[in-house]
């Protein structure tokens, strides 16, 4: 197995580990009942997706 035969600099790691950080969740406004939902995915406190009640919630 080779191993380097130089050390890397601090800010050669750092460049590599730039792209290592986690993304924030990208939340939007149901369009029916305001509350905060993950994209493309039914809300939770609705049901509604799509311009349409899919699954039908007791509130």
């Amino acid at each position: 197995m080779p191993n380097p035969k130089r050390r890397h600099s601090k800010s050669r790691g750092r460049k590599r580990r730039t792209h290592d950080a986690l993304k924030r969740t990208n939340l939007t406004a149901c369009p029916n009942c305001g509350s905060m939902r993950l994209p493309h995915r039914v809300c939770a406190s609705c049901g509604f997706y799509g311009g349409r009640t899919v699954i039908s919630k007791e509130m």
